[in-house]
């Protein structure tokens, strides 16, 4: 039976699936917007650090005041209605909540939010990526101890390139390559929130106009994002990923399968089996038509002549020897996808995209040299970006994960494009990040880097 089949079957049984929102932000909002659309699902409570914000994006998305007018959870529950509050542990540990679908955006908060869904038992669909690339494998490990499904967000990149390298595999081809998009030049690394505006192609008035957050998009600019998505990517399908990181090569989307091989047969790829992010700017900035900047890929292999022929007889677009094929959504639709996953996981107990194993880390890298007593500023700011390691290479090294390169305080000095360690910083080892994130390399410790 169909998801929507079956959400419509819990709509007729009045047993909707119930649902938890942390973060009411703009993936949340866009989450919300879907929610009155889709049958068999009741948002019962929505928790945020600022409930008037949460309410005023619900009233943006088109809810009615009066939906969001409840003095508890109890009471929305056997209303239909919704709650809106600032106390997530409330939200977690009520029992009738089937879903907690994670979207505040801050790493840490998240493995806390995660942890205790856990505990409680509760599945989680965590929007935040970021959590999920500096300690996936173990939430994964946590969730299957607690008998609960954890998954990546449907409608982010990551879980949707998931689902491409899934079909391949079930329909028999060898992934050679999968990823995503991206606006990127080697310079954008240096970006910091004061530039990123001129480099997206908007005015200081617009991002404004807008309530854009600066350091949330540099974050995307800068390539720390498309590096953290790839690690989820690395981290639930086994694929590898490059040696020194993301190459960004530029393609239209008729070149990825020229583009995505082997060095070996004119490709980019060290080896097959890789992940990738295309740039959308040629090397000099021009940009390149039909692009897949906002969108996923997979690139797959016709092993036999066989196969090679009945790509030739349906007109797939391959590379020169017929032998390689890309199969892309141009576009993902964020937020509004989200129900995908809620459905997934509380109808068929099935994750889209979950890590399995530890085979990428993003690491903290300097944009520009750096200084003791400096204090790093994290994802998307003025201090580092993330860079794509392979797992067995960050560990070597002692890498510092991006997610935790925030508000900590230099040691020593590091040069700029230098990669960041423990040893670099002054870490504060009493969170609960911290401490999830030291376990999963002890428990995930990946072979030593060939």
């Amino acid at each position: 039976m169909s998801l929507y089949a079956q959400l419509q079957q819990r709509a007729a049984q009045g047993k909707p699936v119930r649902v938890g929102l942390i973060g009411a932000g703009k993936f949340g909002s866009m989450y919300l917007a879907q929610i009155p659309r889709t049958p068999g699902v009741h948002l019962a409570g929505i928790a945020d650090l600022s409930p008037a914000h949460a309410r005023a994006n619900l009233t943006r998305v088109g809810w009615a005041p009066e939906r969001t007018q409840v003095s508890s959870l109890d009471s929305a529950l056997k209303e239909g209605t919704t709650h809106v509050g600032d106390d997530w542990r409330a939200l977690v540990r009520h029992p009738a909540i089937d879903v907690i679908v994670e979207c505040t955006g801050h790493p840490i908060a998240a493995v806390d939010h995660c942890l205790e869904a856990f505990a409680q038992h509760k599945h989680v669909v965590n929007v935040t990526v970021e959590a999920d690339a500096f300690c996936g494998p173990l939430l994964a490990r946590e969730a299957e101890k607690a008998g609960v499904v954890y998954s990546l967000a449907f409608g982010d990149q990551p879980a949707l390139i998931c689902d491409l390298v899934d079909w391949a595999r079930t329909c028999g081809f060898p992934v050679v390559a999968a990823g995503r998009g991206h606006k990127w030049l080697p310079h954008y690394s240096e970006s910091t929130p004061d530039t990123v505006w001129n480099h997206w192609g908007l005015t200081q008035e617009q991002a404004a106009r807008g309530g854009l957050n600066p350091k949330m998009f540099n974050s995307f600019l800068d390539g720390s994002k498309p590096s953290i998505e790839s690690t989820a990517v690395a981290n639930a399908t086994g694929l590898g990923v490059p040696s020194n990181g993301l190459l960004f090569p530029p393609a239209s989307v008729e070149d990825i399968p020229f583009v995505t091989r082997p060095r070996s047969v004119g490709g980019v790829l060290e080896r097959k089996g890789m992940v990738e992010v295309i740039s959308s700017l040629e090397a000099d900035g021009r940009a390149i038509p039909y692009d897949i900047r906002m969108g996923v890929w997979v690139t797959v292999e016709a092993e036999t002549e066989y196969i090679r022929n009945c790509f030739e007889e349906y007109k797939a677009h391959t590379d020169p020897s017929g032998r390689y094929f890309t199969l892309y959504k141009r576009w993902h639709l964020i937020g509004l996808e989200v129900g995908m996953s809620v459905a997934s996981v509380a109808l068929r107990g099935e994750p889209t995209g979950v890590a399995t194993g530890w085979f990428s880390d993003v690491v903290a890298t300097a944009k520009r040299d750096l200084q003791p007593g400096e204090v790093l500023d994290g994802e998307g700011g003025y201090t580092v970006w993330g860079k794509l390691q392979p797992a067995a290479k960050s560990a070597a090294m002692g890498g510092l994960p991006l997610g935790l390169a925030h508000n900590v305080k230099l040691l020593r000095p590091v040069r700029k494009g230098q990669c960041l360690t423990w040893a670099d910083v002054a870490m504060d080892t009493s969170s609960r990040a911290y401490t999830v994130r030291r376990q999963m390399e002890q428990m995930f410790a990946p072979a030593p880097a060939r």
